[in-house]
């Protein structure tokens, strides 16, 4: 398990930090001791946000767990901004870039806006929507931390993903992005590889973030079913901080050349690196038999009776994306 201040001297970027995932993936490497840089759109709280959250909100927590914070404000949607990011992290932190986290994403409210709705029903607009602020601006921020890295033979990238990108999940443009994401991973750590820098796609479970919280409250985000698996799922869900956990594990690892080029699951990594999420719950992972059969039938009886150790195997699971 990592120590508590693992990754004192090292220089992260996590992009899209305001609030959810990326705000806590910065919480867990500041509390490691790392010096981070943090983007986004919302340097201060707006007035009426229902889901609120800032880069100054993020930073100040950030600084209270031990890590020093560096808000920069940030449209991942603009190219200029994102050279100008990894200019300003070069600049001041003489080259060195430890770990970079594409996790900016702006698809969710849209995501909810056309639940359900076939791809042809929808404006074709929501592939930018979707995909811009997330896998586009993923790879640019992955071009410029590479650069950094290679120079001095060091470093992690992580794309923060989701199983959309292994079977269908809310729409088509989501999976075909985040399917991109995935594969992005895998070829990019193969160039990477020989000069011993790490690239890898995350899959949080189900997460119970601020926004999300939000969403399943508002009315028509789905029927009264869906409402109902979507609550009973993330009623057993990760903390935006889980996956902080699990990427600070990786960045502190002397052995994450191993883990290159794959798509890691949080709870996969919870179970081998030996933490818990920070309200002290062991989290399901996906590939837990009882745990699938659950959120698929909404009956906690397999979970009861089906031992945790019992698993899906990855090639098994890998089946459910198979084009042949």
């Amino acid at each position: 398990m990592a120590s508590v201040k693992s990754l004192a001297g090292k220089v992260c970027i996590v992009t899209g930090a305001t609030r959810g995932i990326g705000k806590g993936i910065a919480l867990q490497l500041g509390a490691a001791g790392a010096t981070i840089y943090i983007t986004g759109r919302t340097l201060k709280r707006r007035e009426g946000d229902p889901v609120g959250g800032s880069l100054e909100e993020t930073a100040a927590e950030v600084k209270e767990k031990g890590g020093d914070c560096i808000p920069v404000q940030c449209d991942h949607s603009k190219d200029a901004d994102i050279k100008a990011l990894f200019d300003r992290v070069s600049r001041e932190q003489d080259g060195q870039l430890d770990v970079l986290v594409n996790n900016a994403y702006s698809g969710v409210q849209i995501i909810a806006e056309t639940y359900k709705k076939p791809f042809w029903e929808q404006d074709p607009k929501i592939w930018d929507a979707m995909n811009e602020v997330g896998l586009r601006n993923h790879y640019i921020c992955s071009v410029y931390a590479a650069r950094l890295m290679v120079a001095r033979k060091r470093g992690l990238i992580v794309n923060v993903s989701s199983h959309g990108g292994l079977t269908y999940l809310f729409n088509v443009a989501y999976g075909v992005g985040k399917a991109g994401v995935d594969r992005m991973a895998v070829d990019c750590a193969k160039e990477l590889k020989e000069h011993n820098i790490a690239f890898v796609s995350l899959w949080p479970g189900l997460t119970r973030t601020e926004r999300i919280n939000n969403l399943l409250g508002e009315k028509g985000f789905g029927d009264g079913e869906d409402v109902n698996i979507l609550e009973h799922g993330f009623s057993t869900g990760e903390t935006p901080e889980y996956s902080g956990l699990a990427i600070a594990h990786l960045a502190a690892d002397p052995n994450v050349m191993k883990k290159t080029g794959r798509v890691l699951i949080g709870a996969d990594l919870g179970n081998e690196y030996g933490f818990v999420d920070v309200d002290g719950m062991r989290r399901f992972s996906m590939r837990e038999l009882g745990y699938a059969l659950t959120f698929a039938t909404e009956n906690p009886i397999y979970m009861k009776i089906i031992p945790r150790f019992i698993k899906i195997p990855c090639w098994v699971l890998s089946l459910a994306g198979s084009k042949f």
